[in-house]
């Protein structure tokens, strides 16, 4: 007979491993996967995990790609596993992303262009954080008051932001010059309101910068600051936060406004840099993605680092997979979903654990 005994105490091994299996794992399932598409397995894992990295004929491009699609899904994820050991499930972290992007956007075009050129770029910065807190005190507010479930609301949001965001590139913040084509200004065209790369041939901008102030600044709230601990406590125990002096309804508004808040930073740097300008078509799924990596790094900010440059591996080595064996983009998209599919059934092995015996007698 098998059982799953829980055990008294999480298992840290388990808890330090389920990454790495997961990622193993997914490996082996996704290249039988590949082979069933009519694609060589071993190819394509070389071109999502290697060949990027340390192929002559890629690196040179792929190298600085890392930190471009790394910094997003880290500034994202950072915000995001705030809310999760807290209980809260913050799943709409894209649309809070898409909005971000159109209110530091717009106040861009607006003020374009500008004499106070130093001024636009940190008040493009100051409104794209806004209007991802914005858009996410929407499922806080409804869950303070009228005690909606978060994960709907916010997913459903998402929907919300997406026509939103076609309705701005064909409508107000249309290019005028753009011959009626959709689409804003590129943003990063003009100096002002450009996130260049701040040492050329990394990839580097402001957004991986702020993506690695926001892991420090996490890792010393959640193990310096007391609000690091009810934080934590409340995901743990929710009744024993509440009887030590936690409000729980500050709690929701708090850490959606800290998730909201990233992700609208994230994509505020990204129109402002790798993108450029806003299109319909401008969310390439980083809100999503973050989910993953918050719990591929066990909801650590030091593991969300490192998890990030793992997930914008997968994202570079699939574009080039695409490119150069041909694989589906769906089939990327399968692949990292089964990443969360297997780390999340590991992750049963660190509170519980099987035991084989025989059945006892009625």
């Amino acid at each position: 007979m098998i059982r799953i005994v829980k055990r008294r105490n999480p298992s840290q091994a388990w808890a330090w491993a389920t990454p790495i299996l997961a990622v193993l794992l997914t490996m082996i399932v996704g290249g039988f996967m590949f082979a069933a598409l009519g694609k060589d397995p071993f190819e394509a894992i070389r071109l999502i995990f290697w060949d990027p990295l340390f192929s002559e004929q890629f690196a040179s491009y792929s190298r600085p790609q890392l930190l471009v699609k790394a910094g997003p899904l880290i500034l994202i994820a950072i915000g995001l596993s705030i809310g999760f050991r807290a209980g809260i499930w913050n799943i709409g972290a894209e649309g809070q992303y898409i909005m971000g992007a159109i209110c530091g956007a717009a106040v861009g075009l607006a003020l374009y262009p500008s004499e106070a050129r130093w001024l636009v770029f940190p008040l493009m910065v100051l409104f794209g954080g806004i209007g991802g807190i914005l858009w996410a005190m929407i499922p806080a507010l409804l869950k303070t008051k009228f005690n909606t479930n978060e994960i709907l609301v916010s997913l459903l949001l998402v929907y919300v932001a997406e026509q939103f965001l076609a309705k701005m590139a064909f409508g107000a913040l249309r290019n005028p010059d753009g011959q009626g084509f959709p689409g804003s200004r590129n943003l990063a065209q003009w100096s002002s309101s450009s996130n260049p790369e701040l040492i050329a041939g990394t990839g580097a901008h402001w957004g991986v910068v702020a993506a690695i102030i926001a892991v420090l600044v996490a890792f010393i709230l959640m193990t310096r600051h007391r609000v690091g601990f009810d934080i934590k406590l409340m995901g743990v125990a929710p009744r024993a936060a509440a009887f030590s002096g936690v409000n729980p309804n500050r709690m929701v508004v708090l850490c959606l406004a800290i998730s909201g808040g990233l992700a609208g930073l994230a994509g505020l740097f990204e129109v402002t840099g790798p993108s450029g300008q806003i299109t319909d078509s401008f969310n390439q799924g980083y809100g999503f993605t973050a989910i993953i990596v918050a719990f591929l790094g066990r909801l650590n900010p030091i593991g969300i680092l490192l998890a990030g440059l793992l997930m914008g591996l997968t994202f570079i080595g699939g574009e080039l997979a695409q490119l150069m064996i041909g694989l589906p983009a769906s089939a990327i998209q399968a692949f990292q979903g089964m990443l969360l599919f297997f780390l999340l059934a590991l992750n049963l092995m660190s509170d519980y654990r099987i035991e084989f015996g025989q059945k006892e007698a009625a």
